[in-house]
C-alpha cells in the first residue's frame, strides 16, 4: 500500500470572475459560470460520498481483521498451553526415565550378585560332575555307607549322604530360581525403559507438531497485524483525502458566493453606467452648450515582503503564469528511475521564497507525510481550471481558503516529507486532480520555468 498523498482524489476546479485572468466575458455567460461551479461542487460532493463509503468499508475490514486476530491469538494461547503441558509431561517422563535408570543401576548390582552366585554354583556343579565322573557317582556313596564301623556309624553316614544329595537338589533349584529371577528382572527393566522411551518420543513428536502449528499461527497473526497496519494507513489516506475534498467543497462554495457578488456588482455598475449615460444624453438634448466629464483611473500596487531572503523571488512574469521559485530545474516531468514523476523539481540552496504561479484560491495548506509542508491552489486561466501543488516546503505562509495573487509569496523552499535535498516539487493539473494523476501535465511551456 502506498503511504503517500498521491492516493488523494481531488476535483480542484475552482473558477470565478474575481480571480479570472484574461477571460473575455463573451466566452462564458455569468449564468454558465455559476452552473459550472455548482456542477463542480456536486462532483466533489459525490467524490466525498465515495471516500466516506470507502472509509466505512475500511473500518469494517479493520474490525473483521481485529476479530480474526483475536481468534488466532486465542488459538495461539491454546497451543501455548498445550505445548507447556507437553513440556511438563516430557519433563515428568524424563524424571521417570532417570528414576528407572537408577532402578536399573540397583537391579544391575543385584544382577551382578546373581551372576556371581550362579557362577559359583556352576563351578560347584562342575566339581560335582567331575567327581561323579571320576568316582562313579553313587558308588562312592555306597563306599561311604559300607565303610561304617557300627550300625550307629552307618545311620549317621546314611543321614550325611541324604543331606548331601538333598543339598545338591537345593543347589540345582536355587540355581534355576536365580536364573529365572535374573531373566525376569532383565526383561522387566527392558520393557519399562522401552515404554518410557516410547512415551517420551510420542510427547516429543506432539511438542514438535504443536510448535509447528504455533509457528503457523504466529505467521498468520503477523500477517494480519501487517494487513491491519496497511488498512490503518489507507484509512489515514482516505481521511486526508476527505479533508482535502471538504476543503475544496468549502472553497467552491466561497467561489460561488464571490461569483454571485461579482455578478451583482457588475449588474449594479452596468445600471449606474446606464443611468449615467441616460442622464448625459438628457443633458445634451437640453443644452446646446454641451458638457464634458472626466473620470479618474484606479491603480493597484504590490507590496513586497518585508523580509530579505538570501535568494530573491523570481520576477513576476507578464502573462497568466509566473515561475514559482528561483533555482535550477533538477528533475523534469515523466518517467525516471524512482518511478513516474508527476511534476518538476526546482532546487536551490539558501532561503528561497515560493510564490503562487497564478492568481487563485488555496484549497489546502497543511503538512503531509509524503509531501511535507504542501499547498494546493486552484486557478482559472483563460476559461480553463487548473490546480497547482507546491511540496516539501520549509514553511507555509498562507492558509486554506485564502485568495492569492500571482507572484505572492506562499512559503519557503525546504526538504520536508519524503524528500532528498532542498527543492520545490511543483505540479500542474489541468482541471481535477484524480488518484491516477491522469490530469497532470508538464508545466514546461505553460509556466515560465
Amino acid at each position: 500500500m502506498k503511504k503517500s498523498i498521491i492516493t488523494l482524489s481531488l476535483a480542484a476546479v475552482l473558477g470565478f470572475g474575481s480571480i479570472t485572468v484574461g477571460m473575455p466575458i463573451e466566452k462564458a455567460s455569468a449564468a454558465n459560470k455559476i452552473n459550472d461551479l455548482n456542477s463542480q461542487k456536486e462532483k466533489i460532493n459525490q467524490q466525498r460520498s465515495g471516500v466516506e463509503s470507502k472509509l466505512n468499508d475500511t473500518d469494517k475490514k479493520i474490525s473483521e481483521n481485529q476479530g480474526e486476530q483475536q481468534s488466532v491469538q486465542s488459538e495461539i494461547e491454546r497451543l501455548d498451553k498445550a505445548i507447556s503441558d507437553a513440556l511438563a509431561k516430557i519433563e515428568e517422563k524424563n524424571q521417570e526415565i532417570a528414576d528407572t535408570k537408577k532402578e536399573i543401576e540397583k537391579l544391575e548390582a543385584e544382577i551382578e550378585i546373581l551372576v556371581e552366585r550362579i557362577k559359583k554354583r556352576n563351578e560347584l556343579l562342575k566339581d560335582r560332575a567331575r567327581n561323579y565322573q571320576e568316582t562313579g557317582g553313587m558308588v562312592s556313596y555306597i563306599d561311604v555307607l559300607m565303610g561304617a564301623q557300627s550300625f550307629g556309624d552307618f545311620v549317621e553316614r546314611v543321614g550325611a549322604v541324604a543331606t548331601i544329595v538333598e543339598a545338591d537338589q537345593d543347589i540345582l533349584q536355587a540355581h534355576q530360581a536365580d536364573k529365572d529371577e535374573l531373566e525376569k528382572k532383565q526383561n522387566q527393566v527392558k520393557e519399562e525403559l522401552a515404554s518410557l522411551e516410547t512415551m517420551r518420543a510420542e510427547l516429543e513428536s506432539m511438542k514438535k507438531s504443536l510448535n509447528a502449528q504455533k509457528a503457523e499461527k504466529d505467521k498468520l497473526l503477523a500477517s494480519l497485524k501487517h494487513e491491519e497496519e496497511e488498512m490503518h494507513a489507507h484509512k489515514l489516506e482516505l481521511a486526508e483525502e476527505n479533508e482535502i475534498l471538504a476543503a475544496q467543497e468549502a472553497a467552491l462554495q466561497k467561489a460561488i458566493k464571490l461569483e454571485q457578488e461579482r455578478q451583482a456588482e457588475a449588474a449594479r455598475q452596468a445600471e449606474l453606467a446606464r443611468q449615467k449615460a441616460a442622464a448625459e444624453a438628457a443633458k445634451k438634448s437640453s443644452s446646446s452648450a454641451g458638457s464634458s466629464s472626466s473620470s479618474g483611473s484606479s491603480s493597484s500596487s504590490d507590496s513586497g515582503s518585508s523580509s530579505s531572503p538570501q535568494v530573491s523571488a523570481p520576477s513576476v512574469a507578464s502573462g497568466a503564469w509566473t515561475r514559482p521559485a528561483s533555482g535550477r530545474l533538477s528533475s523534469g516531468f515523466g518517467n525516471r528511475s524512482l518511478g513516474n514523476h508527476f511534476g518538476v523539481d526546482i532546487a536551490s540552496g539558501g532561503t528561497v521564497p515560493i510564490v503562487a504561479a497564478a492568481d487563485g484560491v488555496v484549497i489546502r495548506s497543511y503538512y503531509s507525510s509524503s509531501y511535507g509542508n504542501a499547498i494546493f491552489i486552484a486557478h482559472s486561466v483563460g476559461g480553463q481550471t487548473y490546480t497547482t501543488v507546491y511540496a516539501h516546503m520549509r514553511s507555509r505562509s498562507v492558509g486554506s481558503g485564502q485568495t492569492v495573487s500571482k507572484g505572492q509569496q506562499i512559503g519557503i523552499m525546504g526538504n520536508t516529507g519524503q524528500s532528498y535535498g532542498q527543492h520545490l516539487h511543483f505540479e500542474l493539473h489541468r482541471g481535477s486532480w484524480d488518484a491516477a494523476k491522469s490530469n497532470a501535465i508538464n508545466p514546461v511551456g505553460i509556466v515560465p520555468l
